[in-house]
């Protein structure tokens, strides 16, 4: 019998801190026959927006009459359902980036449940600067530009 060989694999990786996980970030393959796709999307960005706009459609096609009985509906605490729709009022800029993987490096879903300003000019100009933050002179928006 022979000897068992070993063999050392190095990969270069970076280890990138989410909420709650850590997660592997590999580099991008430059060879031509790599079809993989790289995305730095946050799961768990994307994960609430699409819970979110499934929400809106819900409560638009009537299955549910308000939040309060969506929450009861779906066993989903009222104030986070509600904190979760107002991703529904994002700008599509934003969604597009968040989708794509092209958030900002601050941008994590803490900062989004906390209101923000419902103007898309606003959004984009504080998302540049890494974040969407509450904005001291922001007013609550007129019940029906909130969809609550």
């Amino acid at each position: 019998m022979s000897a068992p060989t070993s063999i050392t694999v190095r990969v270069l990786l970076k280890i990138r801190r989410r909420p709650g996980r850590k997660t592997v970030v590999t580099p991008v393959a430059t060879a031509a026959a790599d079809t993989t796709i790289a995305t730095r999307a946050d799961p768990a960005l994307v994960k609430a927006l699409a819970r979110a706009f499934r929400y809106q459609r819900l409560l638009d096609e009537g299955r549910y009459a308000s939040i309060s009985e969506m929450a009861d509906g779906e066993k989903i605490e009222r104030g986070y359902l509600g904190c979760l729709m107002r991703l529904t009022l994002l700008a599509p800029p934003i969604v597009e980036a968040i989708l794509n993987g092209r958030q900002p490096e601050g941008m994590m879903l803490a900062e989004l449940l906390k209101p923000f300003p419902v103007e898309w000019d606003r959004q984009r100009a504080e998302a540049a600067t890494g974040r969407i933050q509450r904005a001291s002179s922001v007013s609550e928006p007129p019940r029906s530009a909130r969809a609550l």
